[in-house]
């Protein structure tokens, strides 16, 4: 297939998604990227560099400043038989279609007795950390994952980044992919697919047996870079990585904390009414009895993200607070 690797390679996150974006152009005429920026700029993020050069206007269309008329268009194509990809700048903006994605592409399906499938896929740039203050950094993926009718992902790998775009086209229902500005520069070897991309189930991205790390995106490095320091000190953590927010897979939570029965959840959004709270509250109705601690939370503080690195930091979850929480939990 035109674009895949047979082989472990050098690359980055970055590019590993314009790889996906590269072989979805090459391998369906259907398919077409619109968005802000995405052509001759080459993406606000570069992901799409070079793909206007090699697919024409009519695959890779600049739009307007206007995420209601542009993901509106999107709906409409994909309505049409076209397979569509929605780029949104960044989480933020998307709120100026929340009404087309909430009230035309989450229910098309279910309002028309299952005649009117929406075949679309929404990428958008979510989280903080790069200094772009509180317009451009906050994390609401939890939204969306409230929505019924749509697919929420959360591509945290290099793996992840490159091969969950095609089963994403794929899917009768609508698709947003989160892709967290923090990884685009995040580099290593690419290793080939061992079987048809997942997109229903959690990954297990360290196995441990005395405390579960439970996250996804951006917050998977911390996460992990944490359960190195616990191994450290003799605390074998599990690293779970969410992966879908929507659909959530419960066994993968379930199972995690059968092993491990204490559980810390990392989320970047804010505490209140967030993910973190929806899979503390599963884990609650699911696996109280297997808990031998309450369930820890770690989240952004609840403000609007600062532009201020010093206080960017602060306001964010990092690695010495998920520390911090799996020894309350462990202690």
């Amino acid at each position: 297939m035109g674009g895949g690797r047979t082989h472990e390679e050098k690359t980055t996150y970055r590019e590993a998604m314009r790889e996906a974006l590269r072989e979805a152009l090459r391998s369906d005429d259907r398919v077409f990227l619109m968005g802000e920026d995405v052509g001759r700029y080459g993406g606000c993020f570069g992901v799409s560099l070079g793909l206007l050069e090699e697919f024409g206007p009519e695959r890779v269309r600049d739009t307007p400043l206007s995420e209601s008329a542009f993901v509106g268009a999107g709906i409409g194509a994909a309505l049409a038989g076209m397979r569509p990809i929605v780029e949104i700048m960044t989480v933020n903006f998307s709120l100026l279609a929340l009404d087309q994605i909430l009230n035309n592409a989450a229910t098309l399906l279910h309002m028309s007795g299952g005649q009117l499938p929406v075949p679309l896929v929404i990428r958008m740039t979510t989280g903080a950390g790069r200094q772009l203050a509180a317009q451009h950094s906050h994390s609401l993926e939890g939204w969306y994952a409230h929505i019924p009718g749509i697919r929420v992902l959360a591509p945290a790998t290099l793996e992840d980044a490159r091969h969950m775009l095609a089963p994403a086209l794929a899917d009768p229902d609508p698709v947003l992919i989160f892709e967290h500005g923090s990884l685009y520069n995040v580099s290593g070897e690419l290793r080939p697919p061992s079987e048809a991309m997942d997109l229903d189930h959690a990954a297990i991205r360290r196995a441990g047996t005395d405390i579960s790390l439970i996250t996804y995106g951006g917050s998977l490095p911390k996460a992990l870079a944490a359960a190195d320091e616990l191994a450290a000190e003799g605390i074998r953590a599990e690293v779970i990585d969410l992966r879908a927010l929507r659909p959530l897979d419960d066994a993968a939570i379930t199972a995690s904390v059968a092993r491990t029965h204490r559980a810390v959840v990392i989320d970047e959004a804010w505490r209140t009414g967030s993910l973190a709270a929806e899979v503390s509250a599963r884990i609650a109705e699911g696996s109280f009895y297997e808990l031998d601690a309450p369930v820890e939370r770690v989240c952004s503080a609840e403000v609007p993200i600062p532009y201020a690195r010093r206080l960017e930091q602060a306001a964010l979850p990092q690695t010495a607070d998920i520390v911090a929480a799996a020894h309350r939990a462990v202690d």
